[in-house]
C-alpha cells in the first residue's frame, strides 16, 4: 500500500510518502522552523493541529527516511530540517545544492550592508547548512542534482519517481551564488535577484504506483511547467500554496487532477489560497483538500487535522 501524508506544518510543505509493503519512506521538504510565521498576525487558533514535520515523523514511528528530498531552499521548505534530523536518520538527502566541506556560518544578519531580500537568501541557506553541520552522521549521503536532466528513481519494486528540474542555467547560477556566499562574497544585487527567482528553481516530482500517478508541484508556478510534465494525474499537490500564480486554466486542463492538495496555513493575510484559484480548481475536481484549517466564506470550511492522509492500495490502483 502507498500512503501519503501532506503534513500540516502551517506555512510550507512537507510530504511523507511510504510504501508500507517495502518499508520505504521518502519525505519531500521539511516545512518551516515555526508553526506560525512572525509576519502573519494573530494568535494561533486553539483548535489548530499544526505540527512540525519532525514531530509528525516521531508520532508516525518513522525513525529512518530512505530519501529526503528538498525542492528548493526557502525557509518554509527547509526550515524544519533540524527537527527532521533529530527525529530520523536519512539514507540520501537529494537536492540541487550541497554546501562545501568545512563550511561555516553565513552570518546573514551581520552588518553586511544587505537589504532584506538579499539577507533572506543567506538566511534560508544558513538554516539548511546549519542543520547539516549540527547533525553529523544523521545523513549517510548527500546528492547534488545537476539540474540538467529529468531524474528517474526506482524507489521500490512497486514505486518509482521522476524528478523534474527547471532550466539548467538556474542551478548553475545558484551554485555560483551559494559557493561565493560560503567564501564570504556578499554581492547585494546578485543575492537580491536570486531571492526573486528561487521558486523558479523548485524541483517537482511525479510518483508512479500501480498505474496511479501523484504529482508534487513544489513551488514552481504553473505557467512555467513544460507540456511534458503536465500529463493527467490522480493526485496533485498544488504548486506554491494556492497563490494566484500557482496554476492557470491551461495548466489544469492538461494535468486534470482527480484530487488536489493545497499545502497552506489557514488565515494567511496574502490570499493563499486565493479564492479565484479555489474556484478554478472546482471546475476540474470536487476533491480539494487543505492541509490547514482554511476558511473562505462560501467556498471552504475549516478542517482541523495533522495531515491530509491518502492511501492507495494495489487493488484500488488496478
Amino acid at each position: 500500500m502507498l500512503t501519503l501524508d501532506f503534513i500540516n506544518v502551517g506555512n510550507g510543505d512537507a510530504t511523507l510518502v511510504r510504501d508500507t509493503d517495502a518499508e520505504f519512506a521518502i519525505l519531500v521538504d521539511c516545512g518551516h522552523y515555526a508553526l506560525q510565521r512572525d509576519d502573519h498576525p494573530g494568535e494561533l487558533d486553539p483548535r489548530s493541529r499544526r505540527i512540525f514535520a519532525g514531530d509528525f515523523l516521531r508520532e508516525a514511528g518513522v525513525t529512518h527516511l530512505d530519501i529526503l528530498l528538498l525542492t528548493h531552499f526557502h525557509r518554509d521548505h527547509v526550515g524544519g530540517l533540524g527537527r527532521v534530523l533529530d527525529a530520523a536518520s536519512v539514507g540520501k538527502l537529494v537536492t540541487t545544492y550541497v554546501p562545501p566541506e568545512g563550511f561555516g556560518d553565513l552570518e546573514p544578519d551581520a552588518d553586511n550592508g544587505l537589504n532584506p531580500t538579499a539577507r533572506n537568501v543567506l538566511r534560508c541557506m544558513n538554516i539548511y547548512a546549519s542543520a547539516l553541520r549540527t547533525h553529523p552522521g544523521r545523513v549517510r549521503e548527500l546528492v547534488e542534482l545537476p539540474g540538467t536532466r529529468t531524474e528517474f528513481l526506482q524507489l521500490t519494486d512497486e514505486l518509482s519517481m521522476e524528478i523534474y528540474c527547471s532550466e539548467a542555467g538556474l542551478y548553475q547560477h545558484q551554485k555560483r551564488i551559494f559557493d561565493d556566499a560560503f567564501r564570504g562574497v556578499r554581492d547585494r544585487y546578485t543575492l537580491m535577484r536570486w531571492g526573486k527567482f528561487m521558486n523558479a528553481s523548485s524541483l517537482r516530482q511525479r510518483l508512479y504506483y500501480h498505474g496511479k500517478q501523484v504529482v508534487l508541484g513544489g513551488d514552481l508556478y504553473g505557467a512555467l511547467w513544460d507540456r511534458d510534465t503536465t500529463a493527467p494525474c490522480d493526485v496533485l499537490k498544488l504548486p506554491h500554496h494556492g497563490s494566484l500564480s500557482s496554476v492557470n486554466r491551461k495548466f489544469l486542463s492538461q494535468i486534470r487532477p482527480k484530487t488536489v492538495i493545497v499545502s497552506v496555513a489557514g488565515g494567511r493575510p496574502d490570499e493563499r489560497p486565493h479564492p479565484y484559484i479555489v474556484g478554478l480548481l472546482r471546475e476540474f475536481t470536487d476533491d480539494i483538500r487543505f492541509t490547514d484549517a482554511v476558511a473562505i466564506p462560501g467556498l471552504v470550511e475549516p478542517v482541523f487535522q495533522k495531515s491530509v492522509h491518502l492511501e492507495i492500495t494495489k487493488e484500488a490502483a488496478q
